[in-house]
Order: C-alpha cells, then structure tokens, then sequence
C-alpha cells in the first residue's frame, strides 16, 4: 500500500473539513442577530450555538469510532463528509435561533471526519513513520483553522453571511470526494468488534492505564489551550488601553500560534520518532507553560505576539505525541475507537476551557489567568517526566512491546 498517497490526500481533507468549520464560527454570532436573536440575548445563543456541537460530537465519537472498526473507516469517513455537507447547507436554510441551534445539534451527530481520517493514516502508516505522518495531520487540521476564519469572514462579506454555509458545505464535500476517489483503506481493516456494548468498549479502554493517561493529558492541555480564546480580545484591549480595532488584532495574534504550530507540528512528530515521545511531551509541555506564564509580563501587544508565537511552537508538540503514544499502546483493530475517545476528551476539553476562564478572569481578572495556565502547563510537563523519562520509547508500551515478540 502507499501510504504516502493516503497520507497527504487525507491530510488536504482535513484542512478543507477544518477550513469549512471554523469559517463559519466567527460570525455566528452576527448571523443570529440577522435572524432574529435580541442584543440582550444574542451572547446566550452564541454560547448554545456554539458548544451545543461539541457537546453532542463528544458523546457520539466513541460511538462513531466503534462503527469505524466494525463496518470500515473509510466508509465512516465519506459518512462524516457527506453528512456534514448536507447539515451546512442546512445553515443556508434557517430562519430562527431555535433552527441554527438544531443544525448545529445535527452537526455534532454528522460529526467524525477527522477521527476517522487519523485512524485511516495510523492504519496504513509503518510504524517509524507514525509520529511524522501524525505530526502533518495536525498540521493540516491548523492550517484550516488559521484559513477557515479568514476565508469566512471575506465570503461573507461578499456574498453575505448566509450563503458563506453554502460554500462552506461545498468545500467539505469536496474533500469528501477527494477522499474517496484517492484513499484505499489497508487490507483486514475491518474487524471483528468485540461483543458487548459501548459500556464494554469503555471498560476496555480505561483497563488500559496508558492509554487514559493519555486522555487525561489531552483533556487538560485542551482544557488550557481554550481557557484563554474568549479573554485574547479584552487582554489585547487591555494591552492597548482601546477596544478600537482589539477584534482585529486578536484574530492576528490569535492565528500567530496556528501558525506556530502549523510550522512545528511535523517536527516534533520527528523529534518524538527519533527520541521518544515521552520526551517531546516534556519538552513541549514545559516550554508552552513558561511561554504562557510569561505572558502575564506583556508590557505590550508586541511583546504579547512574540510569547503566543513562542506558545504556538511548544504546545502543538503535545498533540502528535500523544495521538502516537495513544495508538501504540492499544490494539490495531481498535484504533476507530482510540481516536472516537481521542474527539471525546479534546471535544470536552473545548467546551471546558472557555467557561473555567469566563469564571475565574470574573473573579480575579485577566491577566492572572496566564499565571494559572502556565503553571497547569508546566505541573503536566512534570508529570509526564516523573513517569516516562526512564523509558528508551514511550512511543514503545508494553502492550506494543509484546505485540511485537
């Protein structure tokens, strides 16, 4: 097989599907304004909106991932895609808050393109490519984030808010057919699923002590990552000493960590394939947590931009290693299911991070928080050295280990 082809056809998949999300989230919240929500009660429905998907997509993806083990994980993919189209053109169509809030419900059950699509490259990867190939998924899933929001913010400026859902559903279903056409899933890939249920799936998965150790770090580091997107605006603000243009300038500061990341993804998935991906955890944790804990130094927006850049290149280290260490220590025939729980954990993280930092900046104001998130970051960072830094690999658990004897 080659997997290269798989590799770098689903990798442009992803960012399309990433491109295609985040386009339409910036103005969501004038868009429910055009249909009808109240300036008292718009922030309300943004926040219904908005983490009403995840919500939904985090309780679904482990059961998507099951069906992706059991019928075919390329047939779940182009399930995903083609569903998510139809549920964006659906957006097209509202014309109320409560109708944008069932379209988004939907949205979360359509959800499971890029889980399927990181078990398709695991699959088919050999395994002294795995953290490189993981590490350029991450990468294409940041470029299409960083893309999305600008691309949705200049249609809909041109073409209006509405029709943006429109182009948003062509480009996802676009890449679907790409997907389609070009990726051949590995022989024997589908297996079968073990009898039982979700329940026995889940007792499964927690048995396995590395493998929820994982989840745990992935919750945590999300959980932080997003704590800070709703206060970036009022801290550049703050920065500044005008809201004048602070929206703008978030965005810019906002997308220089993507950026970052888009930049060293792959690179550290080499560095873990080389040196262990224990130590790239360490590593990255530890310099994400002293660049954010020294963000609460900023003197000014110049200096803020350079530390979330600084940022940007150390966390996204975490995600390739783990999504690494998480697939070596479980079962090949099970890997629909690893990334479903992998969505779970980083879903729920999502709809975490932003209500802890709403709470805590209420209570002791914004620039605190960097304090809080950088030693969150460097305590991880710590842990994660007390328990693997003795080992040759941690990509190599036991569970692997044996598989190979």
């Amino acid at each position: 097989m080659k997997w290269r082809k798989n590799l770098w056809t689903l990798a442009l998949a992803v960012m399309l599907s990433g491109a295609s999300y985040t386009m339409l989230v910036p103005f969501l919240p004038l868009y429910l304004l055009d249909i009808g929500a109240s300036p008292e009660n718009v922030n309300m429905w943004s926040g219904l909106v908005l983490s009403s998907s995840f919500l939904v997509s985090a309780f679904l993806a482990p059961y998507w991932g099951r069906c992706a083990d059991k019928s075919g994980r390329r047939r779940m993919l182009l399930r995903a895609g083609f569903s998510l189209a139809f549920v964006y053109f659906l957006g097209y169509l509202v014309r109320n808050p409560v109708e944008l809030l069932i379209v988004r419900l939907l949205q979360g059950v359509a959800s499971g393109f890029v889980p399927a699509a990181m078990a398709i490259v695991a699959a088919s990867t050999p395994k002294e490519h795995m953290g490189f190939s993981l590490g350029i998924m991450q990468t294409t899933l940041l470029i299409g984030g960083i893309v999305g929001p600008l691309l949705g913010g200049s249609l809909s400026h041109i073409f209006g808010m509405r029709f943006s859902f429109v182009i948003a559903a062509a480009i996802i279903f676009g890449g679907t057919v790409i997907a389609g056409m070009l990726v051949k899933e590995p022989e024997n890939n589908v297996t079968a699923v073990q009898e039982g249920g979700m329940l026995d799936d889940l007792k499964t998965a927690f048995a396995n002590r590395q493998l929820v150790q994982m989840l745990c770090l992935l919750f945590a580091v999300q959980t932080v990552a997003m704590l800070l997107q709703p206060l970036i605006a009022l801290y550049i603000s703050e920065l500044q000493g005008t809201m004048e243009g602070a929206a703008l300038t978030a965005g810019i500061v906002y997308s220089l960590a993507g950026i970052a990341g888009a930049i060293a993804a792959p690179l550290w998935g080499r560095i873990g394939q080389r040196r262990g991906f224990a130590q790239v955890l360490t590593i990255a944790f530890l310099g994400a947590g002293m660049f954010s804990f020294s963000q609460y130094f900023s003197a000014d927006i110049y200096q803020f931009s350079v530390l979330q850049f600084l940022y940007g290149l150390f966390v996204v280290g975490v995600f390739p290693a783990i999504n690494t260490i998480a697939v070596s220590c479980t079962d090949p025939n099970s890997r629909g299911r690893v990334f479903g729980l992998t969505t779970t954990a980083n879903h729920l993280g999502s709809m975490t991070g932003p209500l802890i930092g709403g709470m805590v900046s209420f209570w002791i104001g914004i620039r605190p928080v960097f304090l809080i998130t950088g030693g969150v970051l460097l305590a991880l960072g710590g842990l994660v050295f007390l328990n693997w830094h003795k080992r040759d690999d941690a990509g190599e658990c036991p569970v692997a280990a044996e598989r190979e004897k």
